[in-house]
């Protein structure tokens, strides 16, 4: 399917990442819809994967950027618009869950905040008068954790559930302007981070058939390719008028009744 995205600069945080994770695995879907990433990451792997992009021929560009600091997200945004004049879609991808708990510090707790939720804020602030101008959408990652809890991860789980309000808050605010607001919220999936995860522990075979028996479709992880598909159809002009939803990539898992895992 044509999503009709050749030509759109959509800026994406978090995208260099492992090869295989979940933001690094939208970043090459994009390129292959035609459209023209911009990533916001501090990670310098940003480097390689964009020069791989444009041995492609994508038009594809980095920003080293440290995301807990708002100077260099405004200067980010500014390097982007200084190289293409415009801002069709923000993907808001930062997530780290930093298993920052009640027995945290105030210090700890509010670094989490910066990184999972504050920077979702900054950089729709920065990219806001561009969105207004290309009438684009805004797509925030989120996770179950907001809705579900997990234990010992208050930052965490605090931020993925500011993200949810701020999608709603901001779908409100900009609907005047055209501009949709999203989130895709994600519970098990299979990533290289989550594979290094289970190989570290010493019963990771067993941990991980305990995790997969409690998805009820296919008793299997939700793969990056079927996430980054979901946001790819939704940033793009298929789901033109889906604005202010979570939507659930995750096989049931949060919500069908646990009644079908019952063998």
């Amino acid at each position: 399917m044509d999503l009709n995205l050749k030509g759109k600069v959509v800026v994406i945080s978090g995208a260099a990442g492992i090869k295989g994770s979940i933001g690094e695995t939208i970043l090459q879907k994009l390129a292959d819809e035609g459209a023209i990433p911009a990533v916001i990451d501090r990670n310098a792997r940003g480097f390689e994967y964009i020069d791989e992009l444009k041995k492609r021929g994508v038009d594809a560009m980095f920003c080293q950027t440290d995301v807990t600091d708002p100077n260099q997200i405004k200067n980010a945004l500014d390097s982007i618009i200084e190289k293409h004049q415009k801002i069709d879609v923000v993907i808001n991808n930062v997530g780290v869950n930093d298993g920052v708990g009640l027995d945290a510090s105030y210090e700890d707790f509010m670094n989490s905040l910066k990184l999972n939720m504050v920077s979702y804020f900054l950089v729709v602030k920065y990219a806001l008068p561009y969105l207004k101008k290309s009438k684009g959408n805004i797509l925030n990652i989120g996770s179950k954790v907001a809705l579900t809890g997990q234990g010992r991860t208050s930052g965490y789980a605090a931020a993925k559930g500011g993200i949810l309000g701020l999608t709603r808050e901001w779908a409100v605010d900009l609907i005047k302007d055209a501009i949709r607001v999203n989130a895709i919220i994600i519970a098990e999936s299979w990533t290289p981070a989550y594979d290094n995860w289970i190989r570290a522990q010493e019963n990771g075979k067993e941990l991980l058939k305990s995790i997969v028996d409690k998805i009820p479709l296919e008793n299997r992880m939700t793969t990056p390719d079927e996430i980054a598909n979901t946001c790819l159809f939704t940033i793009s002009n298929k789901s033109s008028h889906t604005t202010g939803q979570f939507i659930f990539c995750d096989g049931g898992y949060v919500h069908l009744d646990r009644s079908l895992l019952t063998e």
